[in-house]
């Protein structure tokens, strides 16, 4: 009997390539998401750990400036995989989630145990948006919905996700693109969309229908790497970024929701691999995210942070090059030092 035909993509057609079969997108050398069985194995396992139901960060809501000029780089932490960054008298936000649940329910599904680093009528005017991938952690349409009304600011996003947002936010202005290409901001600032370790899905039917990536942002100050959400893969990637781009000013890179291992490992990266992604792509400063906000997996909540500090150790490194961050925490990055 023949096989049964795949259902048409309905976000994105296009020709096929290293990473696009003609319908759906893959990994490069890399493994597939896990299937319904495992995930039902993991689900069941009762290994999870329990988290508090609420964890204030240590830091008061953050109160940025208006604009950070020049070469000097400010990042403020929002929570998990959203961070602003301030450089170039540019404000942008990553992956940004002001929402209580990830999730697509307002009543279930994992909710945050502490709120958003910046309060959101706190924003500075936003001038951009980089949203990896359509995981309800990282792309959030009632948040963008509330900057597109306040501030209309453009998204770019790989491939197909603009269908996805544009549904849901009329009017929205959306850039969609592929690994490899780059789109030119102005004023010396160059966004060049990247490989990730990953997949795709906003339910049982669209998996890997739409693109995954990181982002370089090339910047008068130096360049800047949001890896987006990933796994090690070995570190192809990094080694990718680093022969590309030679080297970073400073890098935001996941070390969280990474247990169980057997399940995790192909699309969460661990501490300690953080950290040789770190070194591998040749990032002088790096902040961690993707932990500590929204519990996804089963590790304890401050897992993620002990295990860097231990990473950190173990290679020799200076704690300050690579900083857990968490909402409220702002960061002034030093400028790399030459000669």
């Amino acid at each position: 009997m023949a096989a049964r035909k795949r259902a048409a993509n309905r976000y994105y057609s296009g020709p096929p390539s290293d990473h696009f079969d003609g319908t759906l997108f893959f990994n490069p050398g890399g493994r597939m998401p896990g299937r319904l069985t495992d995930l039902l194995k993991w689900q069941f396992s009762g290994q999870r750990a329990k988290w508090p139901a609420t964890s204030p960060s240590p830091f008061p809501q953050a109160r940025p400036a208006a604009k950070v000029e020049g070469a000097d780089l400010t990042v403020t932490m929002v929570g998990h995989s959203t961070l602003l960054i301030q450089t170039a008298g540019l404000n942008i936000l990553t992956d940004p989630v002001w929402s209580q649940r990830t999730s697509p329910f307002s009543f279930a599904g994992p909710k945050r145990v502490n709120a958003p680093g910046i309060a959101f009528d706190d924003l500075p005017p936003i001038d951009l948006v980089l949203v990896s991938h359509n995981h309800y952690d990282h792309l959030d349409l009632v948040t963008l919905k509330r900057l597109k009304q306040r501030d209309d600011p453009p998204v770019v996003t790989p491939l197909g996700n603009d269908v996805l947002i544009g549904e849901a936010v009329s009017g929205m202005r959306l850039a969609a693109h592929d690994w490899g290409d780059r789109v030119d901001i102005g004023g010396r600032t160059v966004i060049h969309i990247e490989p990730a370790h990953h997949w795709s899905a906003r339910g049982a039917r669209d998996r890997r229908m739409a693109l995954w990536a990181g982002f370089v942002i090339e910047t008068p100050g130096g360049k800047l790497y949001f890896a987006g959400d990933t796994g090690f893969h070995d570190g192809i990637n990094y080694r990718l970024m680093a022969e590309k781009h030679d080297g970073f000013r400073f890098a935001i890179l996941p070390i969280g929701a990474y247990e169980p291992r057997w399940f995790m490992a192909p699309q969460h990266q661990n501490p300690e691999e953080a950290v040789q992604g770190m070194k591998l792509c040749k990032a002088a400063f790096a902040a961690g995210c993707h932990w500590g906000t929204f519990q996804l997996t089963d590790e304890p909540m401050d897992e993620p942070v002990r295990r860097l500090a231990e990473a950190l150790e173990a290679d020799g490194l200076p704690p300050e090059r690579f900083r857990a961050l968490q909402p409220g925490e702002v960061w002034q990055v030093p400028e790399i030092e030459h000669g």
